[in-house]
């Protein structure tokens, strides 16, 4: 059931596949004040649940935020993607929200504002926030060896040109910053490695990508530790299996499984009622799915399955989330760590994980793992990558912003110079993903009139 009512109607846009016409788009405007919670107290402006008209009281154009209606009904049209949610908020207010085209192509749904959708990697942000609660709370140290909270860790190895040697200790700020040597056997060119992990089931070529969810956090934690590292912990920024892991140290810190932990110390406070590690069966009527293709490339999407209790919460690819939810969380981070007069974090937490923790002195991997993040020109924080300069990148935006993504297409940013916080939704983890996050930006930094 959507969390509002909505007005629909078809757009002039069909398509004859297969003998048939299919509709391929359906826009949803939507009145939003049964799906955002109450104004928050705190630090920071409040959320508060006006309608989209008004987008002139936060400083930005209506007129101009139609533009990123059409432009995503033409991606629907033209078959780029079978549906999105889209939610931007400026100044603590909500300024445009719109589900637009189908949540499952297969049945023609029209996607709803309270689609749920397979987040993949924007589960790291929200774990980062985990362990960093725990830092607050003297459980837990940037400077902690891993081994310190999971012995398995305490001898690793770490991969060199002839064979392995000894590694130096991982810390939880390697796992926090991605410079713990791990990496994700889909986007590694190591061949050693690639071969440790899928001995280890923690890689599976050929079937579906970032899925480790039939085994236990214990099984994980020692399959793990055995497997050598791609370099030395501390030395470059390579993107892969660190959250997974910190997701175990929160555990072992917490005395909690993580997404309980979450559930109690975030999802809950902030009101995130549809986030978690699976959709129950009552919620399953409102899953996104994607097309069976990639249109871009005609290879065939393989999504994980979300439809039951994972045998682990996968802190870098398991949770489950809606465009509302994750804007709670986002404005949370904007607003200084609280949202509603509930304190998730401090305010100097927020700006110690939203500073540049690379600089000079730690690179970007030159590898596929690397170009994760190479490209952007952003650097990297705890849990999310921050915009150094106003330049250099091909996305509008301001120094100091920070975002992160998902690999089915999902993506948020937060903005404080701009007081912008923006999410989007999607099941489309194709080629074009990237295309997508780039244009919304365009459209939203296009529409701010002062």
């Amino acid at each position: 059931m959507a969390c509002a009512q909505s007005e629909t109607g078809p757009l002039n846009h069909s398509s004859r596949r297969g003998g048939r016409l299919v509709l391929l788009a359906l826009a949803v405007a939507l009145d939003l004040a049964a799906c955002v919670q109450p104004p928050l107290s705190g630090a920071g402006p409040a959320l508060s649940a006006t309608p989209t008209a008004s987008a002139a009281d936060a400083g930005m154009s209506a007129q101009r935020l139609d533009l990123l209606t059409g432009a995503f009904n033409k991606e629907i049209a033209d078959r780029a993607l079978p549906g999105v949610t889209v939610m931007v908020a400026r100044k603590g207010k909500l300024v445009y929200a719109k589900a637009l085209g189908v949540r499952d192509s297969g049945k023609l749904d029209a996607m709803e504002v309270d689609s749920i959708f397979r987040i993949y990697s924007m589960t790291k942000p929200m774990v980062s926030v985990a362990a960093m609660i725990l830092v607050e709370e003297g459980r837990l140290q940037l400077s902690d060896p891993v081994a310190k909270h999971l012995p398995a860790f305490k001898d690793l190895k770490v991969y060199t040109a002839t064979g392995t040697e000894p590694a130096r200790p991982m810390t939880v700020q390697d796992l926090l910053r991605h410079t713990s040597g791990l990496g994700y056997g889909e986007i590694s060119n190591n061949a050693a490695f690639k071969e440790s992990l899928a001995q280890a089931g923690l890689y599976k070529p050929g079937d579906i990508d970032f899925d480790a969810r039939d085994m236990s956090p214990a099984e994980q934690v020692t399959r793990l530790a055995a497997v050598p590292l791609l370099r030395q912990p501390g030395t470059a920024w390579e993107y892969g299996l660190s959250t997974d892991l910190l997701g175990r140290v929160i555990e072992a810190a917490s005395g909690q499984r993580l997404g309980d932990f979450m559930a109690e110390r975030i999802f809950k406070p902030l009101g995130m009622k549809d986030t978690a590690f699976h959709v129950p069966e009552a919620k399953a009527h409102r899953l996104a799915a994607s097309f069976d293709k990639d249109p871009a490339t005609g290879n065939r999407f393989k999504l994980i399955d979300v439809s039951r209790p994972p045998g682990n919460d996968s802190g870098g690819a398991g949770a489950v989330s809606t465009a509302p939810d994750y804007l709670r969380f986002a404005q949370m981070m904007l607003s200084g760590g609280t949202l509603d007069g509930q304190r998730i974090v401090s305010r100097n937490t927020v700006r110690w994980m939203t500073s540049d923790h690379l600089g000079p002195r730690i690179p970007i991997a030159q590898s596929p793992g690397g170009n994760v993040l190479y490209p952007s020109q952003y650097t990297f924080g705890l849990g999310l990558a921050v915009r150094p300069v106003d330049g250099l990148a091909a996305t509008p935006g301001s120094a100091g912003d920070y975002n992160w993504s998902g690999y089915a297409g999902t993506t948020f940013w937060v903005d404080p110079k701009e007081q912008i916080v923006g999410v989007m939704m999607m099941q489309s983890p194709g080629a074009m993903r990237n295309y997508h996050r780039n244009l919304l930006r365009q459209l939203v930094y296009q529409a701010i009139t002062d």
